[in-house]
């Protein structure tokens, strides 16, 4: 369940109430007189069976009380009731299905700015991969997996492609094009340092083992972006997004970044455009399929919507 406020003015609070009367997947219905201050008006609470959401936000957006009232949802963990029970039943479709795309759009939008702390998880996350590559350390190259931030703009892009949204799509694309130039740059810097300590030495990459799929390009690594991207749009569509899929996102992104540098600093010039190209293969790999998820996901939104136009009429 979700729940949903609503600040409208007075004059406009009985169309609201009647939106949220008329969907059998609200409970909880509570109305609040004049408590609003900023802007002046009345408070509508209500909560919201989570496949319901997308097409109630778009009701209550026509109605203009996103422009001179306000709108908030927010996940409810734990909810007691018989009736929010019923609610749920009475909802079409399932609730782990359901696309809440205002939802998704701000979620992305937030996680996909270029911003200092994006760089320097990213940057981190490049310099943790590049340790783990050259010491020939799984372990630490998941942990550079774990830091890894870039699927938020990758996601944002994917939304935009979908919704025809240049914005979302170029604040993802900048992050991208300026964040991982810059994790590399300061990780190549750092890989010059470690040989002129003598902690490195091009014939030590010699005997990495482990780490040969950083570079190492062939029709698998389409196929895993692919799987990638699929799971971490389907997470984040069914707000069950979590750090293991960040890990799989990560899997040839930050280390194909960071063994690109280190291959350029040795010399090894053939190794650093495969890696090059893996980190390609995988961000377009990684995008489409995301894209193609919500595609997926939208024309099951457009026929539930149908379907429920029809049982209505």
């Amino acid at each position: 369940m979700l729940h949903l406020r609503v600040v409208c003015p007075p004059g406009r609070t009985a169309e609201v109430r009647g939106v949220l009367d008329a969907e059998p997947g609200v409970a909880h219905l509570v109305v609040h007189p004049g408590v609003a201050v900023h802007p002046a008006g009345d408070l509508v609470e209500a909560d919201v069976a989570r496949e319901c959401a997308d097409d109630l936000l778009g009701r209550l957006a026509d109605l203009g009380v996103d422009h001179d009232g306000g709108i908030t949802l927010e996940q409810l963990d734990t909810v007691l009731s018989d009736r929010a029970d019923a609610a749920e039943e009475a909802a079409p479709g399932d609730g782990a299905d359901a696309v809440v795309w205002d939802e998704l759009i701000q979620r992305t939008g937030e996680e996909s700015r270029l911003s200092a702390t994006f760089l320097t998880f990213l940057t981190i996350a490049c310099l943790l991969a590049a340790v783990g590559a050259v010491t020939d350390s799984p372990v630490t190259v998941v942990g550079a997996m774990v830091l890894g931030p870039e699927f938020g703009p990758m996601a944002a892009m994917a939304i935009g492609l979908v919704l025809r949204r240049r914005d979302l799509v170029s604040r993802g694309a900048l992050a991208l094009a300026a964040g991982f130039p810059l994790a590399m740059a300061v990780t190549a810097v750092a890989t010059l340092v470690f040989d002129l300590l003598g902690w490195l030495s091009s014939a030590g990459l010699d005997d990495l083992e482990q780490m040969d799929f950083i570079y190492e390009v062939g029709p698998f690594s389409l196929v895993v972006a692919v799987l990638a991207g699929a799971a971490g749009m389907l997470s984040l569509t069914s707000a069950r997004s979590s750090a293991l899929v960040g890990v799989f996102i990560s899997v040839t992104t930050v280390p194909a970044a960071a063994y690109a540098s280190v291959a350029v600093i040795e010399g090894r010039w053939s190794e650093a455009a495969q890696s090059v190209l893996q980190l390609g293969v995988n961000l377009v790999g990684a995008i489409g399929a995301a894209a193609a998820v919500l595609v997926l996901a939208r024309r099951g939104s457009r026929r539930r919507g149908a379907d429920r136009a029809l049982s209505e009429g």
